[in-house]
């Protein structure tokens, strides 16, 4: 997610749950996360904001999949948009509180 704020609510939220989180606000700066950190293991799931699978970036998605071994993903878009084509785990919507974006995640 571009925005601070939503990334850090969200993982405030994930962490009261018992999650590690992690958050990057686009695609180039999630790239820079090891694969596996002994003390949090490897990335279980990406939740993807679609904006940020837009020119130049896009063909950085790709490769952030394969750096983690494929992990399930998220895709979060916004109201009345088509979700970008891929192998989404699930595709949910906007608006949406982050309550509604940790119960998928949890």
């Amino acid at each position: 997610m571009p925005d601070q704020w939503p990334r850090a609510l969200l993982r405030a939220e994930l962490r009261e749950r018992g999650y590690d989180a992690l958050g990057a606000p686009g695609l180039r700066a999630a790239l820079h996360y090891p694969v596996s950190d002994p003390e949090r293991g490897p990335v279980r799931l990406i939740l993807l904001d679609q904006p940020v699978l837009a020119p130049p970036d896009e063909a950085l998605w790709p490769q952030l999949l394969e750096r983690h071994g494929h992990p399930a993903t998220v895709l979060l878009t916004r109201a009345g948009q088509a979700p970008a084509g891929g192998d989404w785990t699930r595709v949910l919507s906007r608006p949406l509180s982050i309550a509604s974006l940790v119960t998928p995640v949890a």
